[in-house]
Parts: C-alpha cells; structure tokens; sequence
C-alpha cells in the first residue's frame, strides 16, 4: 500500500511516499480502508518537531473517513465494509490505516466520506470547547482566536446555537476575517489589535468566554479582553512560545479562569467521554446545523503541497487527502 512518511523531522521536503505493508488490526483495533484524511495543524508539528511522534519513521494522521477493511479481537458493533469516521494515534496518511475501536464512529445516514474526515477532531472539539469545558450560558460573548481554520468556523456557530450574545473572531487578515463575518461571527479582528478591539466593542466590559489555540503572548493577551469572571480556555500552544505562567495576581481580582483541553489527551484518557461528546456533536453535523467547508482538496502524494499552504497561514476551513 502507499503511506506519507518522514524519516526524520523537517520541512515539508522531509515528507515521502513509500510502499508499506498493510497494517493488520490488533486486539482492540479496526483496520480502515482510508477514503480521506482530515489535515490538521498537530500533523505540522508532528513533521517539523517531534509532537507526539514516539518513534521514527513516522506516517501522520489523526483523522480519517473509510471503510472498515477488519475488525480485531474483542471489538463489537463495527464490521467490515461499514463506512466510518475515526481518530487515529497517527498513521492515517495512508491507503490502510489502524485505529482503536473506541474512536471509531459509523457514519449516520447522509453523511458523505468526504464531510465525514472533517468531523472527527473538530467537531467534537469545538463541542466540548463551547459546553463541557467552556460551558458558554445564553447571553454571553466569546472571543475565539483561529476564527477562521476548522475548529474557529465551527465553534462560531456552536456558540451562537448555544445562544451566545455576541461572537467575536481573531484572524490574521482582512479575508480570514470576511471569510469568519460569512460564518456566523458577529465580528472579526486583526491579531495585532484584537485585545483593544475587544474592549471597544464591549464597552470596556470584555468576553465572558475566551478560546485560544495559540498559547503564549496571545493567550495573555486573551485573558486580560476577558470579562469580570470570564473564562479562557487553552486548547493548544500553535505560537511555539515557551509556556506562559498564570497566577494570583492575574486570577483573583477579577475572578478569572483558565482551563485546558486536547481531544488526544482525551482520546487517550477517557475515550468513554470522548465518545460522549462525539455522539453530541454528529448529531449537529447530521442536522445540517453546522458546516465545515472543505475549502481545498489534494491527492495522497500532495500531502506537501497541503502542508505547505497550512503553514502559509491563507487557508480557512477544512484541507483534505484524497486517498481513494
């Protein structure tokens, strides 16, 4: 079978494809018989350092869509040729692709391979940003950096279906932010001023919920646009910055949170939940309630040029592997 793999860390020039054997599934594991690959920026890290890659060769992928190829020891409710969306711990840039059972989810009826490889990481990830850890209440603001890549378009319109006041965007230019106004947020700001921006669009008040991806500066920059107990919630560190410490002096006067969440980390710690919160989530998907645009497409052995346009920061919405 063909796979995407890097042999050692780098840029895109260190990605290859190659002919592999085709996995078998263990115990506890499906193989799939990948139709498409979602790409995410985690992918990017993997390649350039290191993030979560335990050993090398390494083939990328957190989630896929596909057909189940076969079914390991112990596994139930999946069967061969039932068609899936799933997260994987990695390897999905490939024909054939392992996945544990318990981050395996059937496709509902009328939802297309193609939708289905965008569903598996964001989705469930905007959910559980905007209601289990975010639990937004009707009437509040959010601010969400990254408006316009995959999990910012759909957590927009979680929170305006959560019935927020006011959702507010941060982006990195003057498209990303049409593009964020068209999906569902009441406004968008630049980076540079988006703390300032904040403030005047809230009469000095701030958001009462924050979302940031970003980490560093920026994630200090969030906490102080938010409300009187507002709430920030960090779901990644996409800047690199080494880790910014939060403590009284930035807490206690105001009553401000902060919170952290990685849809990995809880795939690997509690898929039960994570399961949980999957099930909600497709559910809006399945209802037409909640779109991701896949806003560009490309074969297996494009994987670089795909990486390549993620990291130019111009993309929006979803990018795809077409494998099969």
């Amino acid at each position: 079978m063909r796979a995407i793999r890097f042999d050692q860390f780098g840029g895109t020039e260190v990605l290859r494809l190659v002919e592999a054997e085709v996995p078998q599934p263990g115990p506890g594991e499906v193989s799939i018989d990948v139709a498409y690959v979602g790409i995410n920026f985690a992918d990017l890290k993997a390649r350039s350092v290191g993030y979560r890659v335990e050993s090398l060769p390494f083939v990328p992928g957190l989630e896929l869509s596909g057909r189940i190829r076969a079914v390991g020891a112990g596994v139930e409710g999946l069967v061969a040729g039932q068609e899936v969306a799933a997260m994987t711990e990695g390897g999905a840039y490939a024909d054939v692709a392992l996945a544990p059972a318990d981050t395996v989810f059937p496709l509902p009826e009328g939802v297309s391979l193609r939708t289905a490889a965008t569903l598996p990481t964001v989705l469930p990830t905007a959910h559980a940003l905007i209601h289990e850890v975010g639990r937004l209440q009707p009437g509040e603001s959010v601010l969400v950096q990254g408006a316009a890549g995959g999990v910012g378009t759909v957590a927009g319109q979680l929170a305006k279906l959560a019935g927020a006041g006011a959702v507010y965007g941060v982006v990195s230019s003057g498209a990303k932010a049409d593009y964020a106004r068209k999906h569902g947020y009441d406004d968008a700001f630049l980076t540079g001023t988006f703390d300032a921006d904040v403030l005047r669009a809230t009469g000095g008040r701030g958001v009462d919920l924050a979302l940031d991806p970003v980490g560093g500066e920026t994630l200090r920059r969030g906490l102080e646009s938010l409300a009187l107990f507002g709430r920030l919630v960090s779901y990644g560190n996409a800047s690199g910055e080494a880790a910014w410490q939060v403590g009284q002096g930035e807490l206690y006067p105001r009553g401000r949170t902060v919170s952290g969440f990685s849809i990995l980390g809880l795939a690997a710690g509690d898929p039960r939940a994570l399961r949980e919160i999957a099930d909600r989530a497709l559910r809006l998907a399945t209802s037409g309630q909640v779109e991701l645009p896949v806003t560009a497409e490309f074969a297996l052995e494009e994987a670089a040029a795909a990486h390549e346009l993620m990291e130019g920061r111009t993309s929006t919405g979803k990018l795809l592997l077409r494998v099969s």
